[in-house]
């Protein structure tokens, strides 16, 4: 039997668009109005999704289930896959030891509170960002900046601050694997028109970054620095998100720019050191005056280096995980290993029995719904492999090993669960046509799309907490809006990751991630007031750039 999609079933455009924006009202009033856990929202979505589907969409139960358990099945393989084994690694790294010790040998390099500050909440936290992302960058640096010093509110406020640039690339790529799964785009090709996107403000935020903590003039003293620190991050990250994939970019430009800052701050310190580790507590940039001379005075010393093995030996998990993925993801292992095993499963009762119409589409399209179970090839996989030989390296036993890993699975099961359900949702309002309705409304905005599409994202990611979140929900909806309005649908589906990046900050489980780290645990709304207009100016400023890209240099778009 097959199901042809319809996109005003109550016959009046505004009630049909209310109804079929319920499930992702439901969802995000859950988190953000009345604070429910990740996995609890997105399981009242879900089943909201489902109802709506049934009773107003008139789609067949057995279908709109079969969409719900594909969507979950992907959340788990390959995004739920990648998760797990990179949170492993630093597990492994942390009970070892190697982890505080990857601390120090970054903080070791300047006594300036300024550096400290680029070092470990942009460079670094970048790295944690792509190897880990869901939050782990932020508790991380959080913790680290509170054992430089830093107040509470700085280390929060200013970890969130830095964690923008390079979200879209987290966990190995994730956020756009699950935008690829929801839109059908060609991965790569999203993969670099973030890269034609992101890399503006992996300049920008460095500088943004200093002038929060520190005020203009604070920025200005160390301004050479900096633009180290930004230029050998967005360089790499336009050139591997360009010309190899999404998996390794955030970590091989991390470890750019941590080189290449620390290299640079051999040869090169400010005039001035500045030894003050507080901001003010307010969510503007604060001028270089309002910081008096007097309380720049004690700062703690700087960590001696050690033997050039002593300051490799840390970094030797990451980069054996960045040498393993990057091979992973060449197109030559992936058709290798997908000749060996990666058997395709079409979804029962669902794949190629829902049609597309139009105006959608031109003519009826039949909607496939296949499972790609290639396990081998999965970066998932590479991660795992990665990991088993940097614990070896570190001295595990194949027992330890075990324990390890099983520990991890527990830690991350909310986290797994509350992916899976997210997907399921994406994929329950793709089959049933609600994201195509919603769609249509938001083709209603005519030229200012590019605009408002990018502010999309951001408050996807405001409200859910996670760019990969956001993708799976709006990623088929803007798609949709974008050919509905002749636009690139890959300019729109990276505007909602790139957009959605500058969310990051003022979301409910980054702002208590950091609030947890920091220890300044019932603070939540004053982190939130220091961020949120960094956060809107950001994204607003996406928004634009979107727009020129869209109208003014067209040729950026990835064709």
């Amino acid at each position: 039997m097959t199901w042809s999609q319809v996109y005003n079933p109550l016959n009046q455009v505004v009630l049909s668009t209310l109804v079929a924006a319920l499930p992702i009202v439901v969802l995000l009033g859950g988190l953000a109005i009345f604070r429910l856990r990740a996995h609890y929202a997105a399981l009242l979505g879900l089943l909201m999704s489902i109802v709506v589907a049934t009773i107003i969409f008139h789609m067949p139960l057995s279908m709109i289930s079969a969409s719900a358990v594909y969507g979950a099945a992907y959340g788990l393989f390959p995004i739920g896959w990648i998760v797990l084994n990179v949170i492993f690694l630093y597990q492994l790294t942390n009970e070892c030891g190697l982890f505080a010790r990857l601390r120090h040998s970054i903080t070791g390099l300047t006594e300036d509170r300024r550096l400290q500050l680029l070092l470990v909440a942009f460079s670094f936290g970048a790295f944690i960002e792509g190897a880990c992302g869901f939050g782990t960058p932020v508790a991380v640096t959080g913790a680290i900046l509170i054992g430089l010093g830093f107040s509470p509110l700085s280390a929060s406020g200013l970890s969130l601050i830095a964690n923008t640039a390079p979200v879209a690339f987290g966990a190995l790529g994730a956020p756009l694997i699950g935008l690829q799964g929801v839109t059908g785009l060609e991965l790569k090709k999203l993969s670099a028109m973030v890269g034609r996107q992101l890399p503006f403000f992996s300049l920008l935020v460095p500088f943004w970054l200093i002038w929060a903590f520190a005020g203009f003039r604070g920025m200005l003293e160390i301004w050479p620095a900096i633009l180290v620190a930004g230029a050998c991050f967005a360089i790499p990250q336009f050139i591997v998100s360009n010309f190899h994939g999404p998996w390794v970019v955030d970590v091989v430009a991390s470890i750019v720019s941590i080189a290449a800052l620390a290299v640079f701050l051999k040869l090169w310190q400010p005039k001035r050191i500045w030894r003050e580790s507080e901001a003010r507590p307010t969510g503007r940039a604060t001028s270089g005056e309002d910081v008096k001379e007097s309380e720049q005075l004690s700062a703690k010393p700087a960590l001696p280096y050690g033997r050039a093995s002593d300051t490799l030996r840390p970094w030797l998990p990451w980069i054996i995980l960045s040498v393993v993925v990057f091979i992973w993801g060449l197109p030559q292992t992936k058709t290798f290993l997908d000749g060996i095993a990666a058997p395709k499963i079409a979804v029962y009762r669902l794949d190629k029995l829902v049609s597309r119409v139009p105006p959608v589409v031109p003519k009826p399209t039949p909607e496939s719904a296949v499972f790609s179970f290639n396990f081998l090839s999965a970066a998932g996989t590479g991660i795992l492999l990665a990991s088993i030989i940097a614990g070896f390296v570190m001295g595990f036993s194949p027992r330890a090993l075990l324990r390890v890993y099983w520990k991890t699975v527990k830690l991350v099961s909310p986290s797994l669960l509350t992916i899976a359900v997210m997907m399921a949702i994406g994929f329950s309002t793709r089959y049933s046509g609600m994201d195509a309705t919603l769609g249509l409304a938001f083709a209603k905005t005519g030229w200012l799309y590019p605009f408002f599409g990018t502010m999309l994202g951001w408050l996807g990611v405001a409200l859910t907490g996670s760019d990969t979140s956001s993708n799976v929900l709006f990623g088929s909806l803007q798609k949709i809006t974008a050919t509905q309005l002749g636009l690139s649908p890959i300019l729109m589906g990276a505007a909602n990751s790139s957009g959605g990046v500058m969310g990051k900050m003022i979301d409910a489980q980054s702002i208590v991630v950091a609030s947890t780290a920091t220890r300044w645990h019932g603070h939540e709304g004053d982190i939130l007031r220091f961020v949120f207009l960094h956060s809107l100016a950001l994204a607003a400023l996406v928004g634009i750039l979107v727009m020129l890209q869209a109208y003014v240099v067209p040729i950026l778009i990835v064709r």
